[in-house]
């Protein structure tokens, strides 16, 4: 008859068979759902607006003009929020991700296993960093796309309901928090978990303005295989 510890041996091997099963459905899941491609929604609609998509190796995030015929975030993203508050920049990217990574890991040498758990499993809150840049680039790091204005619209209102708002419609900034002098976080709603990363946040941010996307994707790899990078 098994003893107590016997028991608990047993109990603890069939956890941490179940755990290296998931990981590895995951990881298989995470190669080739990615792969199958959600088709552009209009393949003649215009080109009107140029939009980016950047990626700094891990996290993507969504370039767009700072003002546009279409929309003028200014009045929503003030310049002040930003320590250099250089009202010169023209382009600001937009990456949604947990709260904790994002404030509390400004490289990866600070990354905690606490803060990556809490992040990976529903237990933290969001947040949206927004990044200002000078010019944007196409090249292996960035891709540039062209929407009607339409499309530009549909994207727009995915990234703004993406904010959290107070009562009088203005973004909830988070103060005192920056990577640089370029950039500033505010309060999101949702929450990140391995399912709904940063990258799935760009991903669906394609399909709600009819652009090419994967079915469903983690990273940022999948993002730029659909458009060959």
């Amino acid at each position: 008859m098994p003893t107590p510890i016997q028991k608990a041996a047993r109990i603890g091997g069939y956890g941490l068979l179940s755990f290296m099963a998931f990981i590895a459905v995951y990881a298989g899941a995470a190669l080739v759902i990615p792969r199958i491609p959600v088709a552009k929604a209009d393949p003649n609609a215009p080109a009107d607006v140029a939009v980016y998509l950047h990626t700094n190796g891990v996290h993507t995030d969504i370039v767009l003009p700072v003002v546009s015929p279409e929309f003028d975030w200014r009045p929503l993203l003030p310049y002040a929020n930003i320590p250099s508050q250089d009202s010169s920049l023209p382009y600001v990217g937009f990456g949604w991700g947990d709260k904790g990574f994002y404030l509390d890991t400004p490289t990866w040498a600070d990354l905690k296993f606490s803060t990556a758990f809490v992040a990976a499993f529903w237990l933290g809150s969001a947040a949206m960093h927004t990044t200002y840049f000078r010019t944007m680039t196409p090249g292996p790091e960035t891709i540039e796309l062209h929407l009607s204005r339409a499309e530009y619209a549909r994207l727009v209102d995915y990234i703004r309901t993406s904010f959290r708002q107070d009562a009088r419609g203005q973004f909830e900034h988070i103060k005192g928090h920056s990577y640089a002098e370029n950039d500033a976080f505010y309060e999101a709603p949702r929450v990140y978990s391995f399912l709904y990363t940063c990258n799935t946040w760009t991903n669906n941010a394609l399909k709600a303005s009819g652009q090419r996307a994967c079915l469903w994707t983690p990273t940022d790899k999948g993002i730029f295989h659909i458009y060959g990078h």
